[in-house]
């Protein structure tokens, strides 16, 4: 279990730094491209990838604590349409991410070895919270992907 934790917590912090990289290159105005009509320009689809791992670490919190009160889902275009990522800086929304991303490398360094196998249901689904710490990762390695293709 702790090789896990650590390779995890490396893939993690090297992607904060890849991420970081990549869009601190980019001039302002490239930050507001869509690939296409009606889907998210850049700097949405970081703010989304950060909402995100707000709403994904909140539940793994909960089930490693060992909170068996079923979880919401939620719609993430509803978020979208509350948000004003395009409107910010650039530095502002990758700031934003930066310390979301610092907060869940601190919740998983800091969680006991028999928190992991904890179970709790979201969106009426079973699942433990190192499935959710997997869930959390492979989110941000979909994203990255469609960024590399489309973007």
């Amino acid at each position: 279990m702790v090789i896990v934790i650590h390779l995890r917590e490396f893939s993690y912090r090297s992607k904060i730094a890849q991420l970081a990289r990549f869009l601190g290159q980019l001039p302002q105005e490239r930050s507001l491209y869509r690939y296409a009509p009606g889907k998210w320009s850049l700097k949405e689809v970081l703010g989304h990838i950060t909402d995100n791992e707000r709403i994904m670490s909140y539940r793994l919190l909960r089930i490693a604590r060992g909170d068996r009160t079923p979880l919401a889902g939620y719609d993430q275009d509803v978020l979208m349409s509350g948000a004003a990522f395009d409107l910010n800086p650039l530095s502002d929304v990758l700031e934003d991410y930066t310390a979301v991303r610092r907060a869940t490398l601190s919740l998983l360094k800091g969680l006991p070895a028999e928190a992991w196998s904890r179970k709790g249901v979201v969106g009426g689904n079973e699942s433990t919270a190192l499935a959710w710490a997997y869930i959390l990762a492979g989110h941000e390695i979909h994203h990255m992907n469609i960024i590399s293709e489309r973007y």
